[in-house]
């Protein structure tokens, strides 16, 4: 999995733009959380399409962003959580056991 590390504000508005030509994904993990440890060992065992761009948000480090991302894409806030992003706008989240790479590839519908 090539993980874009998510780690600054601006970056928001990037995968908004980009999310235009090619469906982005944005893993949001707790590295101190069991659970999300293993959805985020589960979602990286099954490999990756080229046609999403997956992005990775380190929670405790970046608190900001977290916020930043539930108020642009209008999504409660859940950790595990991912968020495929398509023409701007948030089609799919899903959190704790339910973050499955297949779901994602189906909603993603490239």
């Amino acid at each position: 999995m090539n993980w874009i590390p998510l780690t600054n504000l601006e970056q928001i508005d990037a995968i908004k733009e980009a999310s235009k030509n090619k469906p982005q994904l944005i893993f949001k993990h707790s590295t101190t959380c069991s659970i999300s440890k293993m959805a985020l060992s589960r979602f990286e065992r099954v490999e990756a399409p080229d046609h999403i761009d997956f992005y990775y948000l380190d929670l405790l480090n970046h608190r900001n962003i977290s916020a930043a991302i539930a108020e642009a894409f209008q999504v409660h806030h859940e950790s595990p959580q991912i968020l495929l992003i398509k023409q701007g706008e948030c089609i799919y989240d899903e959190s704790h056991y339910g973050i499955m790479m297949d779901d994602v590839i189906e909603q993603a519908g490239v």
